[in-house]
């Protein structure tokens, strides 16, 4: 099932969840981070928001990287069910002629949460049965009830740090049938709960 949205190579999101696929970082970051560089596992490493101090990435809505196959340190880990169909983008996009300026934490976050607050609740199953292309979000309160809706509306499921996969303030956005989704939390979000996952 798709879950990005294929007619916007152009679009980025900030995100809590380092990629572990295809990074770059200014040096002045490497610089903090070379230090306390871990010997392996540097991903989990970097998705633990005690090692990363705050900072968000910038993630295209269609890939430009893929995981190639079953082998590897995840041991295959979610490649059959979600990383095997990974679409790729195919369009050339200059991002450098872009007015990037809403990829700012101020500005994004502002939009991102009012954004969300004013849209219409549907749980996961009523995303498919209406046949609405308006966004739309759907809620979660606990580890369990993110998991469930993740499920349902074909995301992966599972957390690092307790941060849930592209989320960005505890919101991952998806598109689903031709739809924006936000599956949000249901509380006030202050930080991600490490127990989670």
């Amino acid at each position: 099932m798709g879950v990005i949205d294929m007619t916007r190579p152009d679009l980025l999101h900030r995100t809590d969840f380092f990629p572990g696929l295809g990074w770059v970082l200014r040096r002045n970051t490497w610089t903090t981070l070379a230090p306390k560089w871990p010997a392996a596992f540097f991903d989990d490493w970097l998705r633990n928001p005690v090692n990363i101090e705050g900072r968000a990435c910038i993630r295209p809505e269609i890939s430009r990287t893929y995981s190639f196959g079953k082998v590897g340190v995840s041991k295959g880990l979610f490649f059959d069910m979600h990383l095997r169909n990974i679409q790729l983008n195919m369009e050339y996009v200059e991002f450098t002629k872009l007015n990037l300026t809403y990829l700012l934490k101020d500005h994004y976050d502002e939009i991102l949460l009012r954004t969300v607050a004013s849209l219409p609740v549907l749980l996961p199953e009523q995303v498919f049965s209406d046949d609405s292309k308006s966004p739309v979000r759907v809620m979660y309160s606990n580890a369990k009830s993110f998991q469930r809706s993740a499920k349902k509306l074909g995301l992966m499921d599972d957390f690092r740090s307790g941060v849930p996969r592209t989320a960005y303030r505890g919101i991952v956005t998806c598109y689903v049938r031709g739809r924006r989704v936000y599956l949000a939390p249901d509380f006030e979000w202050t930080k991600y709960n490490p127990s989670w996952g």
